[in-house]
């Protein structure tokens, strides 16, 4: 591995608005940027680059996030700046018994032509040298049926060329057309992925799964040889070489907001492996990273309330 490891995330990031009152809270969120964050707080100083690859407008909402991901440390160089998109955007409300409901607004997001805007050469060779490469199955279903294909291809030859595919199951039904054009994705990326991780729940959804062991076999006959099932507050299950590990949760006495547990447990079991860990010492640090966030609001703790890990010793 290189002295100095590269890891792309790809993926998209919308403008969020909360309801607060009578006002809205603007804010950004996206799965695969929370990752790219807290991966980027975690690694950036043992010399880690993470750069975050999507589309954004010429709009103050897309450079505030630019702003804020490049003082976060992550590389924005191969953010694609579409003149004709802006970001998506989604709304929370909250009812008084706590239940959330989002809408959303992405259907033209600058995020789904990213790809249109660098040759295939140009995304090639960038990819090529990355050590690691992390996207969802959100940074799936937001693209074209021919991007996606496109991606696919970028991405089996980056894999020959030495990168590992880091694949999180995140399933949104609302984005794909039909549960069967998400699994045939779904087989496609898990073919070339190097380490899967699988929101239990989101299993279930997808292909209705009664039971763990189900989504570990279909994971595996895809030739995935590092599985993470994350089953919230519960012990997380990694499986690795045939061997399967059970990491038990933090217990978490006070919580304030699930939101981001799973991208953030995703970040702290990615930075860990990335730095030479075992993978229980990564469930472990996975596991300390989520149960830090979820004491908190929103999906973006504050950089001084990150927990202390030496991910050095990993």
């Amino acid at each position: 591995m290189s002295t100095h490891p590269q890891v792309a995330v790809i993926g998209e990031c919308m403008v969020e608005l909360q309801k607060s009152g009578e006002l809205y809270k603007q804010a950004f969120g996206g799965d695969t940027l929370n990752t790219a964050l807290y991966l980027s707080r975690l690694t950036q100083k043992h010399g880690v680059t993470t750069r975050y690859i999507t589309g954004l407008g010429e709009d103050p909402f897309s450079q505030q996030m630019l702003d804020s991901w490049q003082q976060e440390g992550i590389n924005t160089e191969a953010v694609s700046i579409s003149q004709k998109h802006l970001p998506g955007m989604y709304l929370i409300e909250t009812s008084a018994d706590g239940e959330r409901r989002f809408f959303y607004w992405r259907d033209n997001a600058a995020a789904k032509f990213w790809l249109d805007d660098y040759s295939k050469a140009d995304t090639q060779q960038l990819l090529n040298s990355q050590q690691f490469i992390y996207l969802s199955g959100i940074s799936l279903a937001i693209l074209p049926d021919a991007a996606r294909q496109l991606l696919m291809e970028i991405l089996q030859q980056a894999k020959q060329h030495g990168a590992k595919i880091v694949f999180d199951n995140n399933y949104r039904p609302a984005l794909w057309p039909s549960k069967e054009a998400a699994q045939l994705a779904y087989q496609q990326i898990l073919k070339l992925t190097d380490i899967a991780f699988l929101t239990f729940d989101d299993e279930q959804l997808l292909y209705g799964d009664c039971h763990e062991i189900e989504a570990i076999a279909r994971t595996q006959l895809y030739g995935v040889n590092e599985i993470v099932i994350k089953r919230g507050a519960e012990a997380c299950y990694v499986i690795i070489d045939n061997e399967r590990y059970e990491v038990p949760a933090n217990k978490v006495s006070h919580v304030i907001d699930t939101t981001a547990a799973g991208d953030s447990f995703s970040a702290g079991y990615l930075a860990c492996r990335i730095l030479g860990g075992s993978p229980c010492d990564a469930a472990k640090t996975g596991h300390l990273l989520a149960g830090t966030v979820i004491q908190h609001r929103g999906a973006i703790i504050p950089a001084e309330a990150m927990p202390t890990t030496d991910l050095g010793k990993c």
